[in-house]
């Protein structure tokens, strides 16, 4: 199996240089369960991106600081691709940015979150399972850090988790696009340094609740489970 992460992490500060990029992340999360598979990490925030969506079998579209509302040449770039994605049925997952920039690809719209930042580990309740949710764990505690969410999805979307914060948590389409609005790819490290970071500028309160929430344990590689047996479904 060839898997493409796509990476749109466009951070460059001190808190990048210190930890693995999202490439990286996804490519530890992902190997725990299929060692044996290929991934290759693509910079779509340089705009670069696969001569075609036929080069690999599977894609992970990775979270970014940047908004899916940018007017950067590199997301209309990405915009396309995921059309192409779509067209073509190939899977497709997105994480945080991924999950936004593929609704907002395809039809659906992506804003502020009305009760503001998420962040920290916030538990998603899964209300449907599809096929490759297995086992179907109906709540997973992820890491999250959003200012932006789904607001509508695109045609053909299903809901399958929510919380208070994202209410499209997660969604699907066909059997081809899974995503998530959280980061099962994040660390807890990492995530102690993004706080640090972002209470720059984030509420006190907010920042406060996120520290708090990371005394509880992140379940990224249950997730990650859930998405390996995604791309190996027979479509």
């Amino acid at each position: 199996m060839r898997i493409a992460k796509l990476l749109a992490d466009t951070d460059d500060t001190i808190l990048s240089q210190n930890h693995p990029d999202d490439g990286q992340k996804f490519h530890r999360l992902l190997s725990q369960h299929r060692p044996g598979w290929y991934y290759e990490t693509i910079s779509i925030k340089d705009n670069i991106f696969p001569q075609s969506v036929d080069d690999y079998d599977g894609y992970v579209i990775t979270g970014s600081p940047s908004s899916v509302n940018d007017p950067d040449a590199w997301i209309a770039n990405l915009k396309d691709f995921i059309r192409e994605l779509d067209v073509k049925r190939k899977p497709t997952i997105g994480a945080c940015f991924g999950h936004q920039a593929i609704a907002a690809a395809l039809g659906g719209r992506v804003g502020k979150n009305p009760g503001g930042w998420g962040l920290g580990i916030t538990s998603t309740r899964f209300t449907r399972h599809v096929d490759w949710m297995d086992p179907a764990h109906e709540e997973l505690a992820l890491y999250s850090a959003h200012s932006e969410q789904v607001l509508e999805l695109p045609q053909g979307a299903i809901v399958l988790g929510s919380n208070a914060i994202a209410p499209v948590g997660a969604f699907s389409i066909g059997e081809h696009i899974f995503t998530t609005q959280h980061h099962p790819e994040i660390t807890p490290d990492y995530m102690n340094d993004l706080v640090d970071v972002v209470a720059e500028f984030v509420p006190p309160e907010t920042i406060a609740r996120a520290r708090s929430s990371m005394n509880g344990k992140a379940e990224g590689d249950k997730f990650a489970g859930w998405m390996v047996r995604f791309f190996e479904q027979p479509r």
